[in-house]
């Protein structure tokens, strides 16, 4: 007969094995961290006072630029149906259109206006999201070492990393990366480059921030640039920020989300699909007809690549969370992978309530999907954008709040 002490040394390994298989195949109710994998420890987020419900967005444009050709009136109304937005918020307003109206007159050389107020606008609305989110981090920003900083809004030097950094009280030795004019796959890139700086430096933690506003690129409509309708329709203002960190301080930070793999692909030949100018007038667009069907042409491959690193076969086994570039985009990914509706909804969600808000709102789907996530059971899912180049972001995540209910 085996020895008592045997046996209790053989049951307490078993013990052990269950956990660990239970810990492999997903199914336990606190998913632990990865020792040294990037985690997201906090997420906040802001936007400018002025709100726009979408059935006001027509008339007050129109008025606002002076717009009385009705074949234009009703090409908006069009788009503004199909974006499926509701709501959005904007910096630009009713005393901004006093004291410049020339932003409202087509051909007029105001970049250095539209700069005077996306300078300060996106330092605003970055400030205040970190804030947020240094709030539920519930560390001081002093013990911030780096800084990731994104958008496609603001031209100057110094940039507002600096600006950023000396309003937060950061220490005069964070390090700061400016990432400018990445357009909608910035916060995916954003949250690459954070991985990277967490993993490299221990015990590091990342502030990365997003900020945009569609100020330098409001202006009145025209037929030789029918994006900018499409702008119009679609595209909102606001700001969010994450910190990321490995191996979290048990008691104090409490992380929601593992970045376990990152990829960036560019596709060869398509630079032109989308393209952006800064010009006296602000920033000019242009955007391929044909941009959602590339996208749908080589998504498969894409993800495939991120999903091998966890093993993961099946698309709906995993979660989503997928820059809303438009319905188009969202409707080609849903029909080529066979997604069930549920996966996008969380983008869906923030295309609703926020419009395309270029680099933050793949954080808006962040902030919607945690919720969903704490009483979900997918333990991995992906992260993915896309923007000029055409140029794919992906990450591979691990949900780490599954309660089990």
């Amino acid at each position: 007969m085996p020895h008592k002490s045997l046996l209790s040394k053989l049951s307490i390994f078993q013990a052990i094995t269950r956990m660990s298989k239970m810990n492999l195949n997903g199914n336990n109710k606190n998913r632990s961290h990865t020792p040294g994998k990037a985690t997201v420890l906090a997420l906040g987020k802001a936007f400018p006072s002025q709100l726009i419900p979408q059935e006001c967005l027509v008339e007050g444009y129109c008025r606002d630029t002076k717009c009385e050709d009705p074949v234009m009136k009703a090409k908006l109304e069009r788009l503004c149906k199909n974006t499926t937005v509701k709501t959005r918020y904007t910096v630009m307003s009713k005393e901004i259109l006093d004291k410049y109206p020339e932003l409202a007159t087509e051909g007029s050389a105001t970049i250095k206006q539209r700069l005077e107020i996306a300078n300060e606008a996106v330092v605003e609305m970055a400030m205040e999201a970190s804030l947020s989110c240094i709030k539920e981090w519930g560390r001081s920003a002093e013990d911030i070492t780096h800084l990731v900083y994104v958008t496609s809004s603001e031209v100057r030097l110094p940039g507002g990393d600096l600006y950023l950094s000396s309003q937060l009280g950061l220490r005069n030795t964070v390090g700061r990366v400016m990432l400018y004019f990445l357009g909608c796959y910035g916060g995916v890139t954003g949250l690459r480059v954070a991985k990277d700086i967490a993993e490299n430096n221990p015990g590091s933690r990342v502030l990365l921030t997003t900020s945009e506003t569609t100020i330098l690129g409001f202006r009145p409509p025209s037929m030789d640039r029918p994006y900018d309708l499409v702008g119009a329709a679609l595209f909102g203002d606001g700001a969010a920020a994450v910190i990321i960190g490995t191996d979290p301080v048990i008691g104090i930070e409490k992380p929601f989300m593992e970045l376990n793999y990152a990829v960036q692909q560019f596709l060869p030949g398509t630079q032109h699909t989308i393209d952006g100018r800064l010009t006296e007038e602000g920033i000019i667009f242009k955007l391929g007809r044909d941009l959602p069907q590339k996208i749908e042409d080589n998504i498969q491959a894409f993800c495939n690549s991120l999903m091998a690193k966890a093993d993961v076969k099946d698309y709906n086994d995993l979660f989503w969370a997928v820059h809303p570039g438009g319905p188009a985009i969202l409707n080609k990914i849903e029909n080529n992978l066979k997604l069930r509706a549920e996966k996008l909804q969380c983008s869906r969600r923030a295309l609703m309530d926020y419009g395309n808000a270029s680099s933050n709102t793949i954080f808006y789907v962040f902030d919607y999907i945690r919720e969903e996530l704490k009483k979900s059971g997918e333990e991995w899912g992906l992260a993915l954008a896309f923007g000029p180049g055409i140029t794919f972001e992906g990450i591979l995540m691990r949900n780490l709040q599954y309660n089990g209910r």
